[in-house]
């Protein structure tokens, strides 16, 4: 008896539709064949939810670990098929049937129906975020549909034919076929050959005009065959190959850590029909920044969790984007739902730095700040970044010898030492500080009123989220509360730390940057300093910058955003304009990523070998054509002044992101004497 075998779907499908021509019935095997999935091995879907069933347990006081929940069910499993085996040809097992008495093991009294169907539910999630639909078979289906032809899915599995719809209908071609059978309903299996005769009696099926398609030789092949039925069967080998892939980097996994994120990236990709031809900025942004941003949010996650976080507030423009990936990916990954609340937060550096003066007023830090930037040179600058009226201070610059234009910043022409060191006198001041918590108290009053309507104030522990780099918005926003008694402990978790300014910390506010911190020697994900702006762009919110906060004439606050429609406000739209591909593919990995990671079962710690080579590569070697795609075209730096700098301190960036495009190709070794550089620079710090 010859099993006919294909060995690609082209082939097995012309010849499936040569013979359905004199067919009236269609049954398709359903895993491995009209779905496929991208773990290579079906029972590590199990993993993560012996996980979130030990997460469960441990909310109620009970002490499971997830391999202790693992093996307990592994043992039921195995004994419910040999009581099975007792009774009929096929070893197959029922999952409600072993699933209720393992957890009723478990959780005893509570093991409720409730607890089994979010456990069912789960299990299925999971399962469904590894599943995908073979395309070309189901176009064929499609013609069989129109052919009038009964199309069956048969599976031989321990899940009841009820969760294979859910299945098939995640998949979205339930409407396609006529039923779904399952070997857990009746205990008879494709693989003895039993279910087609029980089949072949309740649809009343002629056997010699049935045609069923496979992939097991023996289960889809022989059995059928020996019962009458027409079978083909698929023997893939590109698939095979695939899986042969993945299965090699999962087991390389275990004991190499950097293969750990690299088999993360291999279940985030694509398949069959999801592999469509894409923008570049969408696959950067699916395959570069996608997975460093789940890393750095499950790890935020994690962090709140281990720090008894009440809410995290995701700040700033990219705290935005933050959110939204959060929204799309950590929900699968923490089903148990134990997680803080969250809340978008309306700030900026402009919008906080004269709300930070109403009670400390301005100190020497905060003005070295202002002149950080190589725009900004005199007091008007100041009182630009603090949103400060110059004319009540005229007459406290004039007794320390300064007027509103001296020159404050040695980058420019006209500095001398001596003015430094009078506006360093001048900071001393009582009234000039005075006359600075008064200008600066109303937006104060006003961001209280915004904090207090979200919440702010009701949480012991907040976390701050932030893109980061030197921590200004949390200094700035730490000092516009911190004289309230129930100011909250402020946890910042910044994407990148670079602390070129020392921070302030304390035991109620802290910054740590979780993909990048200074204070934490980590070289290759120094890598982050090269594109710094690309990150702010590329996470940056659709809506204006806020340029501060303000008191209404009844007493209410407002939220006051930057005008859209000046050169600068037009030059951000054509930037988020050249940035939609790429945020789009961010975003579409979001819940890719946490599909990946909860069936592995890693965190950042685990995926940062496989992180930090993403970060040398693409940044430190990137190829001239990724920094031609990638790099922005605008960058707004609402700090930073229109002052020309002295021609003496005007040196023009030479890091490998703001090279032109003729450098970049034909410049000697410019890749590798910048990273050199950069290396001497970090071991220098």
């Amino acid at each position: 008896m010859k099993i006919l075998k294909y060995y690609s779907l082209f082939s097995l499908i012309s010849k499936g539709k040569e013979i359905a021509k004199g067919v009236d019935t269609v049954s398709f095997d359903l895993f491995d064949t009209l779905l496929i999935r991208r773990i290579h091995d079906p029972d590590l879907i199990k993993l993560p939810v012996a996980r979130y069933v030990s997460n469960l347990a441990k909310q109620r006081g009970l002490h499971w670990t997830a391999t202790q929940v693992q093996d307990l069910r592994d043992t039921i499993e195995a004994r419910h098929r040999l009581e099975t085996g007792k009774r009929f040809d096929d070893f197959e097992a029922c999952y409600p049937s072993y699933m209720k008495e393992m957890l009723a093991e478990i959780f005893s009294d509570e093991a409720t129906d409730t607890l089994y169907d979010s456990v069912a539910d789960y299990e299925v999630a999971v399962e469904n975020s590894m599943l995908v639909p073979r395309g070309e078979l189901i176009d064929w289906l499609s013609e069989l549909r129109e052919q009038n032809k009964t199309i069956l899915v048969v599976s031989d599995i321990y899940l009841p034919a009820e969760y294979l719809k859910r299945f098939v209908q995640h998949a979205g071609f339930y409407h396609l076929v006529d039923d779904i059978i399952s070997s857990a309903d009746t205990f008879l299996a494709k693989a003895s050959g039993k279910a087609f005769p029980l089949i072949q009696k309740k649809y009343n099926i002629d056997v010699k005009r049935w045609l069923h398609v496979g992939d097991n030789p023996i289960s889809d092949g022989l059995r059928p065959l020996e019962f009458g039925v027409q079978a083909l069967v698929l023997h893939d080998a590109e698939e095979g190959r695939r899986k042969s892939i993945i299965k090699r980097m999962v087991n390389y996994s275990a004991g190499r850590p950097f293969w750990r994120g690299r088999a993360l990236q291999q279940l985030m990709q694509p398949l069959e029909y999801e592999n469509v031809e894409r923008d570049d900025l969408y696959i950067e942004g699916y395959s570069f920044l996608g997975p460093l941003l789940g890393a750095f949010v499950q790890s935020i996650a994690e962090e709140s969790v281990k720090r008894s976080i009440g809410k995290i507030f995701f700040m700033s423009r990219e705290g935005w984007t933050f959110k939204k990936y959060w929204e799309h990916s950590i929900p699968h990954l923490f089903p148990e739902g134990n997680l803080p609340a969250t809340e978008y937060l309306y700030v900026s550096r402009m919008a906080l730095a004269g709300a930070s003066c109403a009670y400390t007023g301005l100190t020497q830090t905060k003005a070295d700040i202002v002149f950080l930037p190589r725009g900004n040179s005199d007091f008007l600058d100041v009182c630009r970044v603090f949103s400060l009226d110059p004319g009540p201070f005229v007459t406290h610059l004039a007794r320390y010898k300064l007027s509103e234009t001296t020159t404050l910043s040695h980058l420019h022409t006209g500095y001398e030492q001596k003015n430094s060191e009078q506006f360093r006198e001048l900071i001393q001041d009582e009234g000039f500080q005075n006359e600075i918590k008064r200008q600066t108290r109303p937006a104060n009053d006003a961001l209280q009123l915004y904090l207090e309507e979200l919440g702010f104030f009701d949480h012991s522990d907040v976390a701050l989220v932030d893109i980061g780099w030197l921590g200004t918005i949390q200094r700035f926003f730490y000092d516009a509360i911190a004289h309230r008694n129930d100011a909250p402990v402020c946890h910042g978790l910044l994407f990148g730390a670079t602390r070129g300014i020392p921070f302030p910390t304390t035991s109620k506010n802290s910054i740590e940057g979780i993909m990048y911190d200074k204070d934490r020697f980590d070289f290759a994900a120094s890598a982050i300093l090269y594109a710094r702006d690309l990150f702010e762009e590329a996470c940056r919110a659709p809506h204006p910058t806020l340029n501060g906060y303000g008191m209404k004439e009844n007493g209410d606050y407002e939220l006051i955003f930057r005008r859209t429609d000046d050169a600068i406000g037009q030059a951000e739209k054509l930037q988020d304009e050249n940035y939609v591909a790429l945020q789009q593919g961010v975003f579409e990995a979001a819940p890719a990523y946490a599909a990946a990671s909860a069936l592995l079962g890693y965190s950042i710690k685990d995926y940062r070998p496989w992180l930090n080579y993403l970060l040398v590569s693409k940044l430190a070697f990137p190829k001239t054509r990724e920094v031609i795609n990638i790099r922005h075209r605008h960058h707004l730096d609402d700090f930073h002044g229109a002052k020309i700098v002295s021609k003496s301190s005007d040196r023009i960036s030479d890091g490998i992101w703001d090279l032109p495009v003729f450098a970049l190709r034909f410049s000697p070794f410019v890749k590798l004497r910048r990273f050199l550089r950069h290396m001497k620079e970090r071991l220098n710090e």
